[in-house]
């Protein structure tokens, strides 16, 4: 169905959509909070501006800054949560308005905290750790901040426009999901709908040649007609971000982006430049073993997502998605699976699919309460993967909410999306165990391929090496438009993908379709974060419960450590490209496995 025959947000099964009360219980409540912490920052300001010298002063103002904070979490999610299930709604998004202008209005007061404490020697800083040891993850971050911190006022006029410099993204949304349609395709004579979350979700896999590469075609038209638009949005992103680098003494955009994830510029290019020239080729044999089992006349960018084996794609109901996941986890004891199965008891999870909802999948965690998940279920084993994924996400948020107060309790960006791809990976581990016959474990293989890896280490790592290339412009002092942005994703996708994938006029219109541009360097982190997951993943297959127990420990961590050393708690070093290499080694072995199952099968 297309996007305006699909149920308004009212016409749901509410059964089907998340429980928000547990944040706040109506909108009185809400509006209570909003009082609430403005008092409280006006209280904080009076107490502490100017004040903070002495570490036990700073040990007192932690506290109450980690009180505001933990407010203000709440009310930011009690804005743009439900917003993101509807976007159409025009009472969502005023409230989603009116919550950006807030924290806008908080973040410029509280400005000063940070900034004061940027000023401070590490003699001072340390003090206050010795003190209060549950705060090191946030005094080692102000350390990073010491660099490029500002003066006060600086500080503040910044916090108070971040309304402002959300406003590309807020654009690019409104744009795909406001302003654009999509209209119809036709295939095999039949007329059928399209819209932006039809494509991502539905036509991209179909496994019907002819509809799939026809919604390609129609997609890619209505995107063409506002390339020019998102270009000029996106021109307006990078060059905030490098404004902001050069006010806070950095030389290039990226190195002041991967500063307080705590990553140098070496790691950095190492997850680009490695998977772009170790794991092309693999890729390559994979997508040209597709097109062979398919007898296509040739692989284009439209079918990169095809499933290899289309009869072995079962219609999957949520109930058996509950199932998988509670068996697929069951390797992880039982705190980790109950806590899964929580997230369905408990209504954490968003799963219909209605007018105006946001394309994707997201986790949220308000802190002091619990995370939620919001998705669009499909019935398919792609959505379980990205069921899976988002509930990887909840694991660590609620371990590292229990063990840190609110200030040390997220992951460091680096590494955040290794408890998500973890997850996948008990989900093709149990697919593969279940498998009763060559064709099921060739097909659970395709999955690790097609949903786990090919979109982190390769989607999203084509994203990140976009995203290299465009802010080395911007380093330059060069601009560019839409047709320079095209003319640079062609090129990433051509250095990839190489003969093995013919590029269809519109390929290069995928830098429009992703929200990871307005997010700093986070596309790259997918591919880091699956490195870490992979090899401890492998470790838990080959050592069992003590490998079991690192990762816990691990997901427990939250901010309390640097990427690194938090990585080595679950038994990998990031120093080097071993990690990298071991897991592009994987890959290549996993892909000859499906090439032999193939020829076992009698589909070579």
């Amino acid at each position: 169905m297309s996007e305006t025959e699909l149920p308004k947000r009212e016409a749901v099964d509410p059964k089907l959509t998340w429980d928000l009360t547990p944040i706040f219980h109506d909108d009185f409540a809400y509006d209570e909070a909003v009082k609430q912490v403005r008092a409280l920052t006006k209280d904080f300001v009076r107490m502490y501006q100017g004040k903070l010298t002495e570490p036990a002063v700073i040990v007192d103002a932690l506290a109450d800054y980690g009180t505001i904070v933990a407010l203000d979490s709440k009310i930011a999610h009690w804005g743009f949560m439900p917003y993101s299930t509807d976007t159409t709604d025009p009472k969502l998004r005023e409230r989603q308005a009116q919550v950006t202008a807030l924290g806008g209005e908080i973040g410029g007061q509280l400005s000063f905290f940070q900034a004061e404490l940027t000023q401070l020697s590490e003699t001072v800083l340390d003090a206050v750790v010795d003190k209060a040891p549950d705060y090191a993850g946030f005094i080692r971050q102000i350390k990073v901040a010491k660099k490029g911190a500002l003066p006060p006022a600086a500080e503040k006029v910044l916090a108070e426009l971040s309304p402002v410099f959300q406003a590309p993204s807020n654009i690019r949304d409104q744009t795909i999901f406001g302003d654009m349609d999509f209209g119809t395709f036709t295939a095999h004579g039949k007329t059928y709908p399209l819209s932006f979350v039809m494509y991502e979700e539905n036509y991209q896999k179909h496994p019907d040649t002819e509809i799939r590469r026809a919604a390609y075609a129609q997609f890619n038209k209505t995107l063409r007609r506002y390339e020019n638009t998102m270009a000029a949005g996106y021109l307006a992103q990078v060059t905030r971000e490098k404004i902001t680098a050069t006010m806070r003494g950095y030389d290039s955009v990226i190195d002041y982006l991967l500063a307080d994830q705590e990553i140098n510029r070496e790691m950095f290019n190492r997850q680009i430049d490695v998977i772009m020239q170790d794991l092309a080729p693999i890729m390559r044999k994979y997508v040209t073993h597709v097109k062979t089992l398919w007898g296509l006349d040739h692989i284009g960018y439209t079918d990169l997502q095809i499933d290899i084996d289309p009869s072995y794609a079962p219609t999957i109901t949520l109930e058996q998605a509950q199932e998988m996941v509670k068996n697929a986890t069951a390797l992880m004891g039982k705190d980790y699976q109950d806590q899964m199965m929580q997230a369905f008891t408990d209504h954490w999870i968003d799963f219909p699919a209605n007018q105006g909802k946001d394309s994707g999948a997201y986790t949220a965690g308000p802190y002091g309460v619990h995370p939620y998940v919001e998705m669009t279920w499909s019935n398919t084993l792609p959505a379980v993967y990205t069921l899976i994924h988002e509930l990887g996400h909840t694991a660590q948020m609620v371990r590292s909410q229990q063990a840190h107060n609110v200030l040390d309790a997220d992951f460091n960006d680096y590494l955040v999306e290794s408890p998500s791809t973890f997850n996948e990976l008990l989900l093709t581990h149990y697919l593969e165990e279940t498998a009763k016959d060559p064709r099921m474990k060739r097909f659970a293989l395709s999955r690790l391929l097609n949903d786990t890896y090919f979109h982190n280490f390769v989607t999203h790592l084509l994203e990140a090496a976009f995203q290299r290339e465009v802010y080395t412009l911007i380093d330059k002092g060069e601009s560019f438009d839409a047709a320079r942005l095209d003319a640079i994703k062609r090129k990433v996708l051509t250095d990839f993908w190489g003969p093995a994938v013919e590029l269809e006029e519109g390929a290069e219109l995928t830098w429009m379709r992703q929200s990871h541009y307005y997010m700093g360097l986070y596309s790259y982190s997918y591919s880091a974060g699956l490195t870490v997951a992979t090899q401890a993943f492998q470790a838990i297959e080959q050592q069992g419960q003590p490998a079991v127990d690192r990762w816990l420990r691990y997901l427990s961590l939250g901010d309390s450590l640097d990427p690194t050393a938090a990585a080595r708690v679950a038994g990998v070093d990031v120093t080097t490209d071993a990690a990298l290499k071991h897991a592009i080694s994987f890959l290549g072995d996993t892909v000859d496995e499906v090439v032999a199952l193939s020829k076992e099968i009698g589909q070579d």
